[in-house]
């Protein structure tokens, strides 16, 4: 008879081996540097002047000097592609658009705007062109969202 093979046990025991593991000690280091990087980085690029303009906060409004041939808002000619221009005026109609253009022609020609991109109070009285997006309107001739305003006079 052959002699019997030795049999192997099903689960071993672990008493033996290293406790220390890689990831435990590397991956805390390594999470560690991350995020110290993305911090210092984000603390240098937020003390950086001059980088970028932005017009829809409050804080802004009161230190922007608005002059002719002013530009605000997106480049995105594709996008807002409809183009118009008069005197921007504060009031919408009939619960469409916060502001509208006065044109000529009178008040039929009028076109009420909204924008989420571009602070249209700031520009009030003001003759403007305008670029944006028609939207389909309930109560006025011209409903247009403004993504891009150029300052006239």
């Amino acid at each position: 008879m052959e002699p019997a093979e030795e049999e192997k046990p099903v689960l071993q025991s672990f008493k033996n081996m290293n406790t220390t593991s890689f990831f435990t000690r590397n991956v805390l280091i390594i999470f560690s540097i991350v995020i110290l990087l993305g911090v210092g980085s984000g603390y240098f690029l937020s003390r950086q002047t001059g980088t970028s303009v932005s017009l829809g906060g409050q804080n802004n409004s009161s230190k922007m000097a608005i002059s002719k041939g002013m530009i605000v808002g997106s480049n995105d000619l594709k996008t807002f592609r409809d183009e118009t221009e008069g005197v921007l005026k504060e009031g919408g109609k009939d619960g469409e658009g916060q502001f509208h253009l006065e044109r000529k022609g009178g008040e039929s020609q009028y076109v009420y705007l909204t924008s989420s991109i571009v602070d249209l109070s700031l520009f009030v009285n003001r003759k403007v062109k305008v670029n944006g997006e028609t939207q389909a309107a309930q109560n006025v001739g011209w409903l247009m969202d403004v993504g891009r305003l150029e300052v006239l006079e």
